[in-house]
């Protein structure tokens, strides 16, 4: 099972290494991170995909509140939720017909070229994580030089009480 984890921490250095090495050294795999600054500067937000069943989902939970620099953490797979990732791919795009087609899929796709040179094509995309899978099986046989993508984000439709955001001081650290 998937779970897709928020955590809030303080914006302080370490952070990340800390949490990435707690769940490393307990076995846990994370599939995807992002990490930002939230709308207070003293805080981040973290967020993570694991797979595992309720009880891994529960000692992750619990591993990363013992941590004295998280604020809190919510399962946020548990809810209604909006979830995106981004994309940037190059794929191999000679002039004529084929340039054609993947500017075709990439309508479709709602995607966007980014740059173009004179045997490749630079597409962003965003969206949910099976748009973007679905978006690389189509240009496999375009041929992908080069991918990168972020790590998954998402948020908690409607209002989130349990956010904590408001209520925590701003950072003094530059």
């Amino acid at each position: 099972m998937r779970h897709v984890i928020s955590a809030i921490v303080q914006n302080v250095p370490g952070v990340l290494a800390h949490i990435s090495g707690m769940l490393a050294s307990r076995g846990y795999n994370i599939d995807s991170l992002a990490v930002g600054e939230t709308e207070n500067a003293g805080l981040s937000r973290m967020t993570f995909v694991v797979r595992g069943d309720d009880r891994v989902l529960e000692q992750v939970r619990k591993q990363l509140e013992k941590i004295v620099t998280v604020v809190s953490v919510q399962d946020i797979s548990a809810n209604d939720y909006v979830e995106r990732d981004l994309m940037l791919i190059k794929v191999r795009s000679p002039t004529g017909s084929l340039r054609s087609e993947i500017r075709e899929l990439v309508d479709i796709f709602r995607a966007r070229v980014v740059d173009v040179g004179p045997e490749e094509l630079m597409i962003e995309i965003s969206g949910r994580e099976s748009k973007v899978q679905a978006f690389i099986e189509r240009m496999r046989p375009y041929g992908i030089t080069e991918l990168v993508r972020t790590g998954r984000i998402a948020m908690i439709r409607g209002s989130n009480p349990g956010a904590l955001i408001d209520d925590f001081p701003p950072s003094t650290h530059s």
